[in-house]
């Protein structure tokens, strides 16, 4: 039998590495914030004839908006970011463009205020927060009559906020790259990957109790290790059907939803893999009493002659 809890420590490592990658990045690049919470203006243009993002980006420069940021979707128009607009500034800036390049389509637009920033970003905080504490509630409620039942609903808010910490970091990284921005929807791929996390985890931890009801063994650690193993092609084929689904609005929908899309494949993969490798081993190791493992082997040794 594939032994997932014999390897446990090596897991958590892979998740550690992955984290600490991740916190590096968002310490030193950070994440871009997008309209809905630094507040500006967007909207969305095509030109009748071919216009590259160079020259677009010097245009904008020569007028006045050398901060604006320009971005190219999938079907060819330009998003185009910049402090917030009035009315006059906007008909200015689309009449400068359509001299410049010839005819344009708006198609979008639309501005956020700092006031409504602020207030967006202390609502998405505060929405993932509550998530979390209800999830932690609920499954302790859930697994209520399991000896320790809080236990369960902290080891799958951990692997949630492992996932949601995995997510960011490389949101960090393709902002830095690529410069993609955080926005609502990113937000909405997080809700969703934390809906994702926990489903997969209270599975494992359902077939957890249906084996130790079964009294199959008296070894906590063989009994999860059976949970898992006996769940993960379960858990593989139902990552895989959402990855595809996910693939295919990545592809065929366009940049509209690209944040949510991306967040969504990003967090199917780790939150399949926190809820086989990372929920269920912190059990083990909670009722076994072995944090020790966490520690470098010479911490170890000295505390163990203690």
């Amino acid at each position: 039998m594939f032994d997932i809890v014999g390897h446990k420590f090596r897991y958590f490592l892979i998740s550690g590495v992955l984290i600490l990658i991740g916190v590096i990045s968002l310490a030193t690049v950070g994440l871009r914030a997008g309209i809905e919470f630094s507040s500006g203006s967007m909207m969305r243009v095509g030109f009748e004839q071919e216009v590259s993002q160079e020259e677009l980006r010097q245009e904008l420069t020569s007028l006045g908006y050398a901060s604006a940021i320009v971005q190219r979707t999938v079907g060819g128009d330009y998003y185009i970011r910049t402090g917030e607009l009035t009315g006059e500034d906007k008909a200015q800036l689309v009449a400068a463009l359509e001299t410049q390049f010839g005819e344009l389509n708006e198609s979008e637009f639309y501005s956020v205020s700092p006031m409504v920033a602020t207030e967006t970003a202390r609502n998405a905080a505060i929405a993932v927060a509550v998530a979390a504490v209800g999830i932690l509630l609920y499954i302790t409620w859930a697994f209520r009559k399991m000896p320790s039942p809080l236990r369960y609903g902290t080891c799958a808010v951990i692997a949630l906020v492992h996932d949601a910490l995995i997510t960011l970091g490389i949101f960090s990284i393709l902002g830095g790259i690529f410069g993609w921005e955080v926005n609502l929807m990113f937000i909405t791929g997080i809700l969703a990957v934390i809906g994702y996390s926990v489903n997969n985890t209270v599975v494992v931890f359902d077939r957890i109790r249906e084996t130790l009801r079964r009294g199959a063994s008296t070894d906590f650690e063989a009994v999860v290790n059976d949970s898992l193993v006996s769940t993960l092609s379960r858990s593989l084929n139902t990552t895989l059907t959402t990855l595809i689904v996910v693939l295919a609005l990545l592809l065929f929908v366009g940049s509209s939803i690209q944040n949510f899309a991306v967040a969504l494949l990003i967090g199917g993969i780790v939150g399949t893999y926190s809820s086989i490798f990372v929920a269920g081993p912190l059990l083990v190791v909670w009722e076994k009493g072995e944090w020790g493992g966490f520690l470098p082997r010479r911490s170890r040794a000295v505390s163990t002659k203690g």
